[in-house]
């Protein structure tokens, strides 16, 4: 865990910094390179104590040390002078090893302030080579806070999010472990942390092996040397990170591993892909060929857990049928995890989805699993605040039976048939799409198909500056978009995003004008409208797609999703239940609020009596 005192130094840093290198990826980089140099001087030191001598500032370098350098009698000036040149000489120095070399290649002092320096070195003087696992962890908490790479589809995945990944997969201290798309090593690190901690009288021997058997690869330099820090701070002495193109290089391609994990990037680049010719699946999309790159490397019994954008698991292009059959009818994909959208936030919105890979678990059984996890523990707003509710214990218990051929587990959860999933040769991995696994429905009351009840239509075109004045509400795929004087649905009716935010519920009691990016249904005589707009609360229709190009909903696959219909009277009960609960809630709102008026009033009448 990371404690308030090296948290604190860690922000101090920052924000000595932030008036000179107001960028946050510079400022990670400034502040690793000056740990790693201090910790240099802290082993040296260590071994002159233990009776032995330097390793690092030795041979025309010993000026140099963070120690000498920070001595009071040295001047801000010269302290400047001091550390910039010593930025500029590591690099090329053969008295240290290669891993330091690599990591102060292309470093320097992007200001030239002897105050704000020396400040900022104060800070890093209150870190110490002593206790490197938990500056591990402060390291992690200074990536947390850089900005993301969401123009290459690469987003930071959420710590908790990768610790759930590596428990589900459970690497084992025997097993060699990749992520072919590593940026700053939080796969690699979790699955160290998780072996280490299930086998706590490894021996160095042993512990020295494990590590030999974890790599990562990345296209970046930079996240190449932010990866090799974090490592070595978490006590990889000889890290095995590679700047490497895992799409267009072949150089690596004939090494398998026990264990892949990754979130590779999302997007393809403006200037395409090339990759070589040994993939099985033929495309030019990113997400399609890291998917098939880290099958085709699982040995032969591997297993892989990678965070996939929604277009892997529905969109029906040539390519991404093509790698969904091979998951299935090779026997790599055992399992999907739905994730809530939000997951990425503050970067990015973007719904994903984790397949996870097990060549002898998928073998041995005719069906997959489908787990959907709505919370992961975390609002789902930009500060991602912490909240009671979490699936992911719940999803693992579920991930674990599954696999283990036990099925006593009454969680959120779908089985199946891979035949059933091959039947129109979409191998389309949208759990909905086989049906409703939210509403657990009392036998008693009919099941339907929605398209029995219910049809969507289009909204009609009205241009953005025509919705300004009016008093029919307009409807757009978010709500309400503006107003207008013309109305093309009467009262009451449901308006549906299909476009932007799509599967969005709205109701209306007033005449209305959806407009073309929604669909909409009116009132209907084979079911209580007000009951549907609940039920299709409850639905998650945003991933009800199996078409290629942009994600939206889909009604005729929308159409298929079945719901409850009881008796038109227990509907309208439903419906008058549900509401005396929203205006009760309402009511405390209302109660809420106004205490909260009377309380901020207290002091102002105390001030100004």
């Amino acid at each position: 865990m990371l404690n308030s005192e090296t948290k604190r130094h860690i922000d101090n840093a920052r924000d000595i910094l932030v008036g000179k290198v107001p960028n946050p990826q510079s400022q990670v980089d400034l502040i690793t390179t000056a740990l790693i140099y201090k910790f240099m001087d802290d082993m040296d030191l260590e071994s002159i104590e233990l009776g032995g001598k330097r390793s690092f500032f030795v041979k025309g370098l010993e000026k140099f040390a963070f120690s000498k350098i920070m001595a009071p009698k040295v001047g801000a000036q010269d302290r400047m002078n001091l550390y910039a040149e010593v930025l500029e000489k590591l690099p090329f120095s053969n008295s240290i090893p290669e891993l330091f070399r690599t990591i102060f290649k292309g470093a320097f002092l992007p200001f030239r302030d002897p105050q704000t320096l020396t400040l900022f070195l104060k800070e890093i003087e209150n870190f110490s080579y002593d206790n490197s696992e938990n500056l591990g962890n402060a390291f992690e908490y200074l990536l947390s806070i850089m900005g993301s790479q969401g123009d290459a589809g690469q987003f930071r995945t959420p710590r908790h999010i990768i610790d759930f990944i590596v428990q589900v997969i459970n690497p084992q201290k025997n097993e060699s472990i990749l992520d072919p798309a590593c940026g700053t090593a939080g796969f690699l690190i979790s699955a160290f942390l998780h072996v280490k901690n299930s086998n706590k009288n490894l021996s160095p021997r042993e512990m020295q092996k494990f590590t030999a058997g974890i790599a990562g690869y990345d296209i970046s330099p930079d996240m190449r040397k932010l990866a090799l820090v974090n490592l070595y701070l978490h006590k990889f002495t000889e890290p095995k990170i590679f700047e490497y193109d895992t799409l267009t290089n072949d150089e690596k391609w004939g090494r398998k591993f026990d264990i892949i994990l990754a979130n590779p990037p999302f997007m393809t680049p403006k200037g395409g892909i090339r990759p070589h010719g040994k993939f099985s699946v033929q495309a030019n999309r990113a997400e399609v060929l890291f998917v098939d790159y880290i099958a085709e490397h699982l040995s032969i019994n591997g297993r892989a857990g990678i965070i996939v954008p929604e277009g892997i698991i529905f969109q029906s292009a040539t390519a991404y049928k093509a790698l969904r059959k091979m998951l299935v009818e090779d026997n790599y994909l055992w399992a999907v995890a739905s994730l809530p959208a939000g997951v990425f936030q503050p970067y990015s919105g973007v719904k994903t989805s984790i397949l996870f890979l097990d060549r002898r678990i998928a073998k041995s059984k005719d069906e997959i699993i489908f787990v959907k996890i709505e919370s992961d523990g975390f609002d789902l707003g930009a500060q991602r605040r912490k909240i009671e509710k979490n699936d992911l214990p719940k999803a693992i218990a579920e991930l674990d039976c599954f696999a283990r051929n036990k099925r006593d587990a009454k969680l959120n959860s779908l089985i199946i048939s891979k035949s059933k999933i091959a039947e129109n040769g979409e191998y389309n991995l949208t759990a909905s799409r086989y049906g409703n696994e939210k509403i657990k429905v009392n036998e008693k009351y009919e099941v339907v198909e929605l398209g029995e009840v219910c049809e969507f239509e289009y909204g009609k075109a009205l241009k953005e500056m025509d919705r300004v004045a009016g008093d029919f509400p307009v409807f757009g795929s978010n709500g309400i978009v503006g107003y207008h004087n013309k109305f093309i649905v009467e009262a009451p009716f449901i308006v549906i995003g299909r476009k932007g935010s799509a599967g969005k519920v709205n109701y209306s009691d007033k005449n209305g004008y959806p407009i073309d990016t929604t669909f909409f249904i009116r009132d209907t005589a084979k079911i209580n409208i007000k009951y549907l707009y609940h039920i299709l609360n409850t639905l998650n229709l945003s991933s009800v797609n199996t078409q290629a190009g942009v994600p939206g909903l889909n009604r005729n696959d929308a159409y298929k999703i079945k719901i409850p219909l009881p008796p038109l009277e227990i509907q309208r009960k439903i419906v008058e239940e549900i509401e005396n609960k929203q205006q009760a809630i309402d009511h405390a709102r209302k109660i809420i609020e106004s205490l909260e008026r009377e309380r901020d009033n207290i002091l102002l009448a105390y001030l100004t009596a």
